[in-house]
């Protein structure tokens, strides 16, 4: 993979250059003296030169390697986030690294926090939660240290990148001592393994003298330190000083101050505890603090899993017949671990430990070769205890010695609670104190295994299992999380779960628990969990009753998964849709009254209008989209001065401001007509008032004054088609006379025309509706329309009895697809 551009450095600021610190300072003293004196200085200026410079070059090849240490764990981190790019844009590694560096460049924030908050949103466990935490207003207290410049979350996610890549505990405590926790005023660092012996072991440390860390190296039984007292307790402890408390541990010489030890464990099972150090007293652990040492303790966990620091100890490992049986067993090709006997006496069967596997071992549970060796048997496996399982054979073959063979043998384990079942060909064997346990599994277990828990993971499923006349619960990592609690937290019981629900989900809790407890029969429920932290989840919880021949019901076993993101999103689909539907009635009443309002004002016409030497005709289509209430209008009137006015218009838009707009212009030129003004006249007085009176609204129109007697017509246009005029079968548009739309500025002028008609004559005016096409120009349609008005000419009757059918004719044939309201006015003269 490609990799992208290097992120800034996340160590400690970089002092100064030691040189500059260290050179020797000349003052204008320093060019007097005899020739001896100047001789001396110069000597011992060219040796403390010599000096500075040698301390300049350590201080730099130390930072250098600061910066190194800090830029791998950063560049971790970054190609942890390019990852996520490449699985969400669906793209290749450049591509994603270029958009990685894009996208911090634009929200103005270092390429690694981008990254860092990137991997949070993908990973969405301890860390990320914690980083969430503090994003969302959990701020540390003013009493606590100031914090450092780095976010949270950058600080944890390059700890966790270069603690898991240096690959043993030393390299964690080096690391979280440098990016997470000398930020928070922390001295020194011990992370301790925990052995089933009750004995510990120093398996990392930094901030110590290697002298101290090496006679520390081993605790044995017994012994009551802070993290003897952290493991016993399953809770961290602090100390104000080390000296009041009385206790030995690591350090203690000469890091006197405050300590904290954190077990460290995973799904309830402790491995380790991370040890803190502090030269002053103890700082006031507040919650946000808590957390991160909680999220560090993880970290060391995951470490000391991956690099088997439960391994045998060094007086073990010094035992000859062990090591030969170890080079024995290193050299099969099949997975092959090595038991022992528990030096712990106790009555009953033996307990047999995990003391090491071979580099072929596969784990048919999909873990780690770090979370088995140095376990029990019936700890990594205890279903191995059932009748005729692998511990029954076991303890045959320490028992009388005789080797066990089997081509078929049913292996069981619990993976996060979830029983996995698989048949494998196992050979056991003594040598000495020693049991050598060979299997050979098929291929696809442990697969199956990991693609298992990576499905709880993604689908954030938590498996558990209770005994009801034990009290004992098993519960997967998954559900610590989902509880917000840590991994060494005691789990929930069932009939404990109402009093952390949300108190109006109690009753449906409790008819969950009757079905499940009373009735023994499978049951579900969802609810909302109130964590200690504040936080509040959905979760589904799906249990089932266990029967067991003759004992009734025993276990309880079931599932928790988180379904808040679930539930946002319908949370949030149901209010858009909600939203949606209020919209679409407002539209719909819109348009309603819109139409009510144009019906109300221009009602349709019953058969054609006789007027003075006139019959006039009037057609209006709607657009199809009933939505699309339009502004078209027309008017034929007799006025006071015997003339009669013809006008047809359309207002830009659609919808009730439409309508609005073209009941206004209608009604003002009417009121204008009544003064006897001139077409031209009117149209310059009905541009004043659509541009002063309503809100911008814009429009076309054609207006015309008919004479009666002299058949005398004057007419304007304000950016209107003109009228077509059909007489004794030939059709012409009247002249394009000059005129703006209404609306468009303060004060227009606009030409007026004259034209004589006779008998006969048919004069048609419309909206564009009628011709726009998208494909033609404007003059195309017209010419169009021209053919189409000679066609319904001769189709009709012609003169004033055919005016009817020549209308119906125009709007049936027409070729406009503009899907817009149309209004048509037809004009006979006798």
């Amino acid at each position: 993979m490609q990799q992208p551009q290097d992120p800034p450095a996340t160590g400690r600021p970089a002092p100064t250059e030691g040189a500059a610190r260290v050179a020797p300072q000349r003052g204008p003293g320093a060019v007097g003296g005899g020739v001896g004196g100047a001789a001396g200085e110069a000597a011992a200026g060219g040796e403390a030169t010599a000096v500075g410079r040698l301390a300049g070059t350590v201080e730099r090849l130390r930072l250098e390697l600061e910066r190194a240490q800090a830029h791998s764990a950063g560049r971790a981190v970054v190609e942890m986030g390019v990852g996520v790019l490449v699985e969400r844009l669906r793209c290749g590694p450049t591509e994603a690294a270029g958009q990685l560096e894009s996208l911090a460049e634009q929200a103005g924030v270092s390429t690694l926090a981008l990254a860092a908050d990137l991997v949070n949103q993908a990973a969405a466990d301890e860390i990320s939660a914690l980083a969430r935490a503090f994003v969302e207003g959990t701020a540390v207290p003013p009493e606590e240290p100031a914090a450092p410049a780095e976010p949270v979350a950058v600080r944890l996610r390059s700890t966790e990148a270069d603690a898991l890549a240096g690959g043993d505990a030393a390299a964690a405590a080096r690391a979280m001592l440098d990016h997470a926790l000398r930020p928070l005023g922390v001295a020194a660092v011990a992370v301790w393994a925990a052995h089933p012996d009750l004995s510990l072991s120093l398996a990392g440390s930094a901030g110590f003298h290697e002298e101290e860390a090496r006679r520390w190296r081993h605790v044995p039984p017994g012994v009551p330190t802070p993290a003897r007292r952290a493991l016993d307790e399953r809770a961290p402890v602090g100390y104000p000083t080390l000296a009041e408390a009385s206790l030995p541990s690591v350090g203690q010489h000469e890091i006197r101050g405050g300590r904290l030890a954190v077990p460290a464990g995973k799904g309830g099972r402790l491995i380790g505890v991370l040890e803190l150090c502090w030269h002053e007293e103890l700082p006031e652990q507040s919650q946000p603090l808590q957390r991160q040492f909680e999220a560090l303790a993880e970290v060391a966990a995951a470490t000391l899993e991956s690099a088997g620091g439960r391994g045998p100890s060094a007086p073990e490992a010094a035992d000859a017949q062990f090591d030969e049986l170890r080079r024995l067993t290193d050299g099969l090709f099949d997975p092959c671990m090595v038991l022992r006997v528990a030096p712990e006496g106790e009555d009953g069967p033996p307990p047999f430990v995990i003391r090491h596997v071979n580099p072929a071992f596969v784990d048919f549970a999909g873990r780690p070769t770090g979370a088995i060796t140095g376990a029990r048997l019936l700890e990594a496996y205890p279903l191995a205890a059932e009748p005729g399982g692998l511990a029954e054979k076991v303890e045959h073959v320490f028992a009388t010695g005789e080797p066990f063979r089997t081509p078929d043998l049913r292996l069981a384990a619990l993976v996060d609670g979830v029983p996995l079942v698989t048949r494998a060909r196992v050979s056991i064997s003594r040598h000495g104190s020693h049991l050598a346990v060979v299997w050979r599994l098929d291929d696809g277990t442990p697969r199956v295994a990991r693609l298992l828990q990576h499905a709880q993971r993604l689908g954030r499923i938590g498996g558990f299992e209770e005994d009801l006349r034990t009290r004992r619960i098993a519960w997967n990592d998954t559900l610590f999380e989902l509880h917000g609690l840590p991994p060494t937290a005691r789990p929930i019981a069932l009939d404990q779960l109402p009093e952390h629900a949300h108190p109006d989900d109690r009753q449906a809790i409790g008819r969950f628990l009757r079905t499940l407890l009373h009735h023994h029969r499978p049951a579900s429920t969802a609810f909302r969990l109130q964590r200690a932290d504040g936080v509040t989840r959905h979760i589904r919880v799906v249990a089932e009753p266990v029967h067991e021949p003759g004992s009734g019901l025993r276990t309880v076993r079931g599932a928790y998964q988180d379904i808040s993101a679930q539930h946002w999103t319908e949370v949030a689909l149901a209010a858009t849709r909600d939203q949606l539907a209020q919209s679409e009635q407002q539209a719909a009443e819109r348009s309603r009254l819109a139409l009510q309002l144009q019906h109300a004002i221009m009602p349709p016409a019953n058969g054609p209008l006789d007027l003075p030497d006139l019959r006039v005709g009037v057609r209006y289509r709607p657009a199809e989209k009933g939505h699309l209430v339009g502004g078209d209008w027309y008017d034929a009137l007799p006025l006071p001065s015997g003339d009669v006015l013809l006008c047809v218009g359309d207002v830009a838009g659609h919808g009730i401001e439409a309508a609005t707009g073209m009941v206004a212009l209608r009604n003002a030129l009417r009121g204008l007509a009544a003064t006897g003004a001139g077409p031209a006249q009117l149209l310059g007085w009905l541009n004043s008032v659509t541009h002063h009176l309503t809100d911008n609204v814009t429009a076309t129109a054609v207006c015309g004054l008919y004479r009666p007697g002299s058949r005398r017509l004057r007419w304007a246009r304000a950016g209107h088609p003109p009228p077509v005029l059909l007489r004794a079968g030939r059709a012409t548009t009247l002249p394009q006379l000059g005129g703006i739309l209404l609306g468009a500025v303060d004060q227009a002028e606009y030409e007026e025309g004259e034209l004589v008609l006779e008998p006969g004559d048919q004069l048609v005016m419309y909206t564009d509706g009628l011709i726009e096409r998208r494909d033609e120009s404007l003059q195309a349609s017209l010419a169009g329309l021209m053919a189409l008005a000679e066609q319904a000419g001769g189709a009709s009757a012609g003169g004033t009895d055919g005016l009817e059918e020549h209308l119906d004719h125009l709007l049936r044939y027409s070729s406009a697809d503009t899907d817009d309201d149309t209004c048509l006015v037809g004009i006979a003269v006798r």
